[in-house]
């Protein structure tokens, strides 16, 4: 099974189609960390996360993680967790995956850079969104669209982004 990101707007599996939003500088071949684009590319996919104090476990033939108040995710490229999840610490940078908002109560972690090449780009996740709004490099779906997708999927899914 093969999820398509056409368009920059448009999220394609089987004959589903979804809005959806990507980086606010697009899409791109040479990601660099902080660039605010989304990779282009052919990607396996990761485990899901979801916080389990606001949103019920999600239907997914993939692994499912809940997010702790002390989880990140490292965004530093001197450090060898990066592009990797974390326990908080004070010793290199890392994005919060336990956020105030919502756009993290579901989270599924796109296998980019896995080989950890430092300032490539790290934390590229399809999670939430309301409004479509450009991210800074991840894949936005509102909540509802997210959770068919989830149903859809199995760890033989691949995505990928033009």
């Amino acid at each position: 099974m093969l999820i398509k990101i056409k368009n920059k707007e448009t999220l394609v599996i089987d004959d589903f189609r979804f809005n959806c939003s990507v980086g606010k500088k697009g899409t791109k071949n040479n990601k660099i960390e902080g660039d605010k684009a989304t990779p282009k590319g052919y990607f396996s996919l990761g485990k899901v996360y979801y916080r389990a104090d606001r949103v019920n476990k999600p239907e997914t033939k993939l692994k499912i993680n809940i997010i702790k108040k002390n989880m990140g995710w490292c965004n530093d490229s001197k450090s060898k967790f990066y592009n990797s999840e974390v326990k908080i610490n004070k010793k290199f940078r890392y994005e919060k995956l336990f956020r105030n908002d919502y756009k993290y109560n579901y989270i599924l972690v796109i296998k980019y850079n896995l080989k950890k090449v430092p300032y490539k780009g790290s934390a590229i996740f399809l999670h939430l969104t309301k409004d479509y709004k450009p991210t800074v490099g991840c894949i936005g779906l509102k909540e509802k669209d997210f959770l068919i997708v989830l149903k859809l999927i199995n760890k033989k899914t691949r995505i990928k982004i033009y």
